[in-house]
């Protein structure tokens, strides 16, 4: 697999690194590829990878400007970037913003995915109304300091959830449906029984939350696809 190439930007003074994956021939929409809250992954990259091969032009965003070495570093970086519903948007903002600047992507419909608080951070760009044609949520977080109002989501949402995940308990899955409907949102919301946090990532893990589920990472995935198949045409 070739390595990702890397592009700077910034978020006012945070200096940021995103790493794009690029078709092979004119691409067919642009897609910000939110990580998780380790940043780039293998299992991320391995996605952006196959955004490239399907004709997306795709850049995997960055939280922090740093890499973290360790769950515990990212869960205080991430404490940091998410202290405030704003702070957190604006750098989102900037990370969607370095993706629509790339040349290949001038004049493209954009799109959204992230998994897990990649998942979450999709969803709150959808929330405030970022011009997308679909926010796709693969395991991520569905609450948010900041609901929609009526009106604020223009991107058709697609959530990708694990029923048996307990960072994501029902309770917070209704909330979301309703936080939805009452914005007149378009959303579609796919659970997989049994299945838990981090579904879409087959490394090893010591997180009795998380697991690998081959079924739902291919469902899922494809179902993204058909998303992206029926908006772009």
């Amino acid at each position: 697999m070739p390595m990702l190439a890397p592009v700077s930007y910034t978020d006012g003074k945070t200096a940021l690194t995103g790493h794009v994956a690029r078709p092979h021939g004119p691409a067919r929409a642009a897609v910000l590829v939110l990580p998780t809250i380790m940043n780039i992954t293998p299992s991320v990259e391995a996605k952006a990878h196959a955004l490239a091969e399907a004709g997306y032009v795709a850049l995997v965003a960055d939280f922090y400007g740093q890499m973290p070495d360790d769950f515990a570093a990212a869960r205080d970086l991430a404490m940091e970037v998410r202290s405030t519903v704003e702070l957190y948007r604006q750098r989102l903002r900037a990370n969607l913003r370095a993706l629509v600047q790339l040349p290949e992507a001038a004049g493209l419909p954009v799109g959204a995915i992230g998994f897990c608080m990649g998942g979450q951070a999709a969803l709150e760009l959808a929330r405030e109304g970022a011009p997308l044609f679909a926010a796709v949520s693969f395991h991520g977080l569905l609450g948010t300091d900041h609901p929609a109002e009526r009106g604020d989501v223009r991107a058709r949402i697609l959530v990708c959830h694990g029923d048996a995940d307990p960072m994501v308990p029902r309770s917070q899955v209704m909330a979301f449906w309703e936080e939805m409907d009452e914005a007149g949102a378009n959303w579609h919301f796919h659970s997989y029984s049994g299945v838990k946090h981090g579904f879409t990532n087959p490394a090893p893990t010591d997180n009795p939350a998380t697991a690998y589920d081959a079924s739902a990472d291919r469902q899922s995935w494809a179902a993204m696809h058909a998303l992206f198949d029926e908006v772009l045409g």
